[in-house]
């Protein structure tokens, strides 16, 4: 009786710590991919109040600083958008970030403009495609619908050189471009201020042809926008080995106030697996001593993350392992696991423990690919993983993913598989 006593109180206890991990997540999701951060980029102090809110979970786990406070500053250039961005169709305002977007390296530009509508086949061919260019000059090239496995790769390769040659380059002669697309509107940052604006509208939106175009954008470029890494570290018994968790807080930020891109799954949920392994080794003194990084500016290329690397606090040569949480929030598919075939036997330690306690459907290889904040240890030689979770909800750098759709299926089990996996190290 005693004995099974003992079984039912641990299996209480263990479903209370696992609901206790997923309610303190969602809490960190919810503050750092509420509006009143304004999606974490670099208008309104975004970055900033993230940073400060990751400082003040750092101190209340009690993690210790490598300086004066948690904070490694670094600058940065940044296009931003603080106030409305406006685009009318034909006399008709669209909405921004649903119906349209503006390129991220957009300059300001605003007043009517006229219409050169110019077709794929004007794309591919300089006979078409020159004179609507010579009919262009001060109004707006409008780049019509079309569908992309239409073509084959070389005609795709130079259409799309030639929109980008519409869109960025200072020698195309029209105030602006527009792109009309049939593919979900994806935003991203931009480090450079470019010499036109240009939009791309959904173009499911459009009932009729464009002949008019209003537009009014004021942006603002920022050469040397100071932001930071936020780093804390708990020690271990060994000292002498450093286990790393890094994830990025960072985000899109604002296209003006009306559209907010509040980054819940990338990676308001990655910063909550981070804060909730210090919180769990605030309680449980690591085996190795054990450092949290959340990086700034990582959509801007990777720029908190190489900073880091070129200005580390500590030793990277003493990095035993580091693992990167880059969009944790759902997992109904498992997770994908980046390098995992560069670190084979480390990966098969995973899935091993993954097999063995049923946490996730299943783990998944792949090799190296330099597309999140690992990148910049992979070139210090540092071993790692970069993990992230599949299935589920698809937003992704738009202004959907919000924190009140992203599910977060896996998350205590996918924290259980990472501590069993640092356990065994």
């Amino acid at each position: 009786m005693q004995k099974l006593l003992i079984i039912i109180l641990f299996v209480l206890f263990g479903s209370y710590c696992h609901a206790q991990v997923t309610e303190y997540a969602r809490k960190v999701v919810d503050t750092l991919a509420s509006d009143e951060f304004k999606g974490r980029g670099y208008v309104e102090d975004g970055d900033k109040l993230a940073a400060e809110f990751i400082s003040e979970e750092f101190e209340k786990h009690g993690l210790e600083s490598f300086s004066e406070d948690y904070f490694q500053a670094f600058h940065t250039p940044v296009n931003t958008f603080p106030d409305p961005v406006i685009l009318k169709i034909n006399g008709k305002e669209l909405e921004a970030g649903t119906e349209f977007l503006v390129d991220a390296g957009s300059p300001e530009l605003k007043g009517s403009f006229d219409v050169v509508l110019v077709s794929v086949k004007d794309l591919l061919s300089d006979e078409h495609l020159i004179p609507k260019l010579q009919q262009a000059e001060g109004i707006i090239i409008v780049i019509e619908r079309f569908t992309k496995d239409e073509f084959t790769k070389e005609e795709l390769e130079r259409i799309n050189g030639v929109i980008g040659f519409l869109k960025y380059h200072e020698n195309n002669p029209a105030a602006a471009t527009i792109v009309l697309s049939d593919e979900k509107l994806t935003w991203s940052s931009s480090t450079v201020e470019y010499p036109k604006p240009s939009f791309t509208i959904y173009a499911d939106f459009l009932s009729e042809t464009i002949k008019q175009v209003e537009v009014e954008i004021k942006n603002q470029f920022h050469p040397n926008y100071q932001t930071q890494n936020v780093i804390g570290f708990r020690e271990g018994d060994k000292s002498d080995s450093t286990i790393v968790f890094i994830a990025h807080y960072d985000h899109l930020g604002m296209m003006g106030p009306d559209a907010i891109f509040t980054g819940a799954n990338d990676n308001a949920s990655g910063v909550a697996m981070l804060l909730s392994l210090a919180r769990h080794y605030s309680n449980h003194k690591p085996q190795y001593t054990t450092a949290f990084i959340a990086f700034g500016a990582e959509e801007l290329g990777l720029i908190g993350s190489r900073h880091f690397t070129e200005n580390p606090v500590f030793d990277l040569s003493s990095i035993k392992f580091l693992i990167n949480f880059d969009i944790s929030g759902t997992g109904d598919d498992g997770i994908q696991v980046v390098n995992g075939s560069v670190y084979k036997n480390k990966f098969e330690m995973l899935t091993h423990i993954n097999e063995e306690q049923q946490f996730l459907p299943q783990v998944k290889i792949r090799g190296k690919a330099c597309n999140s904040d690992h990148c910049m240890f992979d070139q210090k030689d540092v071993p790692n993983f970069y993990i992230y979770t599949l299935g589920g909800i698809q937003a992704y750098h738009d202004i959907n993913d919000r924190p009140e759709t992203l599910p977060l299926t896996e998350f205590e089990d996918y924290f259980q598989l990472i501590t069993e996996f640092i356990e065994k190290l």
